[in-house]
């Protein structure tokens, strides 16, 4: 990564570039890890495609979470490029015939970018999903005007839920998973795509809690169990705080900003020391979307909730949960995809 005083030589990044940044962004979260993305780098500009073949079928049959996901590696990529002096034009949905066809991005140099992207891009390195109980963020106001900021230009809403509606949602998650609880098909893609180790995709075993540490989180998704343990065991209670995003409708470009907008407060709370969670499940089922509706200020569609907080300090970092090889998500090709 260059300092942000230097510009990058040419009109376009090069090969080297294009290599060192995607596998930097390849970090993006997705559902379940899925990594539902790939990625054409023609000579000029970075074309983005869904990889339909990663899409859950029981869990997410309409897409939703899946282009989420691709747009939190857009978003990614895009900061990316910046902190090595690259400003990246987006075009979304550049093709109205192509729905695996999700964005094209177009390079000009940007020598000085914004000291918070730089922030926000050496966090990329350090970001990821913490599912054990929190200590309460810092610095929370600030952090929430910052991210309401992020947000905006993708046209959703960030609402902070008040901190008497925990338990609200609360029981809403536990209504996702009992809904849950007996659907095979769901159980088994649930099974599929987490709690193996070894493997380039999916929630690593190690990535996930015990029954008694996730007794003690206030809102998550419900994995296959870890092996005992009780780590911060002296959080007799969680204290994260929750955010919802929330759109006024729903498309595929909605959910592709939503995906943006999810990694730009994702990697703010990291390049700010909070620790993170997104969380799709309680938004897959009507019901539980709807329970979730009634606690925003405005109406609207809730698309994510995000659990933030304080992992202690002494903990040593995680190991980064894996990543599927470069050369199975970007293609690097001389000739321009057709159109």
């Amino acid at each position: 990564m260059t300092d942000s005083g230097s510009s990058p030589v040419g009109s376009v990044p090069n090969g080297a570039t294009v290599l060192a940044v995607m596998g930097q962004a390849s970090r993006a979260p997705s559902v379940h890890n899925t990594q539902p993305w790939h990625w054409v780098f023609d000579g000029t500009r970075m074309h983005l495609y869904r990889d339909n073949d990663r899409l859950l079928t029981s869990a997410d049959p309409m897409g939703r979470q899946l282009v989420i996901s691709c747009g939190t590696m857009l978003h990614h990529v895009r900061t990316a490029f910046a902190a090595v002096g690259w400003h990246t034009d987006t075009t979304r949905l550049p093709d109205s015939g192509r729905s695996d066809y999700l964005a094209v991005i177009e390079f000009r140099p940007w020598p000085d970018p914004p000291i918070g992207i730089l922030a926000r891009a050496r966090a990329i390195d350090h970001r990821h999903t913490d599912r054990l109980p929190f200590y309460p963020p810092t610095n929370w106001s600030q952090l929430v005007h910052t991210a309401r900021m992020l947000v905006t230009p993708h046209d959703l809403e960030l609402d902070v839920l008040d901190e008497n509606a925990t338990a609200e949602i609360a029981a809403t998650s536990a209504q996702a998973t009992a809904t849950r609880r007996y659907d095979m098909p769901y159980q088994a893609e649930l099974h599929w795509w987490s709690g193996h180790s070894g493997d380039p995709e999916g929630v690593p075993r190690e990535a996930l809690v015990s029954d008694a540490e996730f007794a003690r989180v206030s809102v998550g998704r419900s994995f296959p169990s870890a092996p005992h343990s009780a780590r911060r065991a002296t959080l007799l209670e969680d204290h994260a705080r929750l955010l919802v995003l929330s759109s006024s409708s729903e498309s595929i470009t909605t959910w592709l900003h939503t995906g943006e907008a999810l990694s730009a407060v994702l990697l703010e709370c990291a390049a700010t020391g909070s620790a993170t969670c997104a969380l799709t499940h309680i938004t897959e089922i009507s019901a539980t979307r709807t329970a979730i509706t009634r606690m925003l200020a405005h109406p609207g569609v809730p698309q994510v909730v995000i659990r933030v907080g304080t992992a202690p300090d002494e903990e040593p970092h995680p190991q980064p949960t894996p990543r599927r090889p470069l050369a199975d998500i970007l293609t690097m090709s001389d000739e321009k995809p057709e159109r």
